[in-house]
């Protein structure tokens, strides 16, 4: 089953919107790193349920502007379109190879998979793979898949994690039934317009930003 990994918020700065959020919530955010191949650099907040927040910046406009990346271009976008908030999340799979396999079968569009990489503030690197379904920014989104090649899944610090936990994303995407085909999720108990993951939910509204709840 898959987990729910990270949300994504657009920010002029990030620094300083991750210091908004946490003298609003009493959240903690640490300095992630750079992403110096896209020109972006981002803060974390992480979370009790080995989910996180990322606040993504940009450091260099014009390399992030050619960047094939579909995150980074959505980010563009968004800034483009002075638009900030959240507007992406990853959900974490160790099975990426599989759902390229499946993607591929099943005639579902996709991009991918990109490698990426940062250093860390003490100096220790991350890297990791992203996997993304295709869809046009104009018109909605599609979460895209992350593998860690960590053995603890992610970049997670249990040290640093706030108590709180991402309960739930609110998502107007698609509709359940089409999301349960691209991601190939089955619930036991099948609740009306809602998905359990490992760690969170997903609730699947008509319309509306996305957002999520955090407890």
């Amino acid at each position: 089953m898959l987990a729910l990994d990270h949300i994504v918020i657009a920010g002029r700065n990030a620094e300083d919107d991750s210091i908004a959020y946490n003298r609003q919530f009493a959240v903690k955010a640490v300095k992630g790193g750079e992403h110096d191949n896209w020109g972006t650099y981002n803060y974390l907040a992480y979370f009790s349920n080995q989910a996180y927040i990322e606040w993504l910046g940009v450091k260099d406009f014009d390399k992030a502007s050619k960047s094939d990346n579909p995150l980074i271009k959505h980010l563009v976008y968004m800034l483009n379109q002075n638009e900030t908030g959240p507007f992406q999340f990853a959900l974490r799979t160790d099975r990426m190879d599989d759902y390229v396999q499946h993607f591929k079968d099943n005639d579902i569009p996709f991009d991918g998979p990109y490698s990426g990489n940062r250093e860390r503030p003490d100096g220790t690197h991350l890297s990791w793979r992203m996997l993304f379904p295709k869809y046009e920014i104009s018109e909605g989104m599609l979460p895209f898949l992350i593998e860690w090649n960590n053995p603890t899944g992610g970049p997670y610090g249990q040290s640093i994690a706030n108590p709180q936990v991402i309960t739930k994303v609110n998502y107007s995407g698609v509709d359940k039934d089409t999301f349960s085909a691209i991601y190939q999720l089955k619930n036991k108990l099948s609740i009306k317009n809602q998905f359990t993951l490992q760690n969170s939910k997903i609730s699947f509204n008509k319309s509306g930003k996305l957002s999520f709840s955090l407890i």
